[in-house]
């Protein structure tokens, strides 16, 4: 007949992966259990701190399920295999986790890596440019120990540019230099999901210890809080409460704070408080680094005059320039042949995209509008106020940047205003990108909606 842990921990094999299974569950065993409570002990102090930190969540709920809502869940380290810890029969010492982690000498075990880890973002695989260098300089001086000048680092910028990879290079390098730094990763999409779980089943106390006892919150894609007061006021506690603890924490958006509506004002302030970096478009150079770079780890040669021709296409997004690698490189495996321009252009004729020949006024207003949270109507109406006025020019700069219509139909599309409004308002736009890195981000946004509409 199974224990009760062992029933606990076969649902729990279902819910995680193999690797994490093997390293954190394999070895917790049964003390005691009884109708009311039920004791489990994990080999060393590190496995009790990872239990409580990332997991806890998961081994309340399976208890729950197996037998019922009041059962009191003891964690505890044995004392090792000299005392008989882990035999059968031989009962262990009840030691919490925090006491013994300072008893603790000599070499320490290699410890695994976080399961969100991806393995090849790393700073020596990040290309540096103008566009990214001080978002880099930031990360690396974190991930080093030097900290930042202020608490939070908020990294923004567009859609696949290298906040993501920043972020996992960030843990990499902390987990290099110091392997029992707790460090917990996930998107604010999740951090919701997981609040609305804990709120339902009643684990407000778990899903705060999870993301409070770190060392290091990284939270992905911050801008979907915008708009959910519960998950907004959750994270401001826990923002709150890990700044007290002198703990580091790690966002990224796709806007400036002040850029993001439907955020409230006390987070956005504690936002811009910290150390702000934005990551632009990469430049041609950049762009051609990146492309050498990564053939190199995929073992493909890339002839100048390729990687030229896809730098010239491929406008900003660094996610796309890996797809046009991938295709090329699976392309040169099956022909076993060497990848020449008139190949290249044979083989991503279907990825590389001309905006030009693609987009439509039409399209763009409607994506513009989307953005801004007004209505097409609003673009083409004449209402002057601010809140349309700067959606509306910039709709009309994409759409002349972007589409072969004459400023004449572009004015017409826009409720009939004259080609000299048009023109206007893209030399406006214009002379505002030289300044302004807000504007540049959200313009870079948009042409990734656009392109990939």
């Amino acid at each position: 007949m199974m224990t009760l842990w062992q029933r606990c921990s076969e649902k729990i094999r279902q819910e995680v992966s193999p690797q994490t299974f093997a390293r954190w569950f394999a070895g917790v065993e049964e003390l005691s259990a009884s109708e009311s409570s039920l004791a489990i002990q994990t080999p060393d102090p590190f496995t009790a701190d990872t239990l409580r930190s990332r997991y806890w969540g998961i081994i309340t709920d399976v208890l729950k399920q197996e037998a019922g809502p009041n059962v009191v869940l003891t964690l505890s380290v044995g004392s090792g295999p000299a005392n008989g810890a882990g035999r059968p029969g031989t009962p262990a010492a009840m030691i919490p986790a925090e006491e013994t982690t300072a008893l603790s000498e000599g070499p320490q075990p290699p410890y695994d890596r976080p399961d969100f880890l991806n393995p090849r973002y790393r700073f020596e695989n990040f290309v540096v440019g103008g566009s990214n260098e001080f978002a880099h300089a930031c990360s690396l001086r974190l991930a080093d120990g030097a900290g930042v000048a202020r608490n939070p680092l908020f990294i923004y910028g567009g859609v696949g540019l290298g906040k993501t990879h920043l972020m996992h290079a960030i843990a990499h390098r902390v987990l290099d230099q110091r392997p029992r730094s707790r460090i917990f990763y996930t998107s604010s999409e999740s951090f919701t999901n997981d609040l609305i779980t804990s709120i339902r089943q009643n684990q407000m106390a778990a899903f705060r210890s999870k993301y409070r006892k770190v060392d290091i919150l990284m939270i992905d894609d911050i801008q979907f809080i915008a708009g959910k007061e519960r998950t907004q006021e959750e994270f401001f506690f826990t923002f709150e409460a890990l700044q007290r603890a002198r703990k580091q924490i790690v966002i990224t958006s796709d806007k400036m704070p002040k850029d993001t509506p439907g955020l409230e004002e006390r987070l956005r302030s504690r936002f811009i408080s910290g150390m702000i970096a934005d990551i632009g478009a990469p430049d041609f150079e950049t762009k051609v680094a990146i492309l050498q770079k990564k053939a190199g780890e995929q073992d493909l040669f890339l002839d100048g005059e390729v990687a030229h021709y896809i730098a010239e296409k491929v406008r900003s997004n660094v996610r796309e320039l890996e797809g046009c690698l991938i295709k090329l490189s699976i392309h040169a495996s099956l022909h076993d042949i060497e990848i020449d321009l008139p190949v290249a252009q044979e083989v991503l004729r279907g990825i590389i995209r001309d905006p030009a020949r693609n987009s439509s006024v039409d399209n763009i207003q409607k994506i513009v509008a989307e953005h801004f949270q007004i209505r097409v109507s609003d673009l083409k109406s004449k209402n002057r106020a601010r809140s349309f006025a700067v959606p509306r020019q910039i709709a009309m700069y994409l759409a002349r940047k972007l589409t072969r219509a004459s400023t004449t139909e572009i004015g017409r599309r826009f409720g009939g205003k004259d080609h000299s409004t048009v023109i206007h308002s893209t030399n406006k736009i214009e002379g505002l990108l030289k300044t302004d890195l807000s504007l540049s981000a959200t313009i870079q946004t948009l042409e990734q909606k656009i392109d990939l509409s």
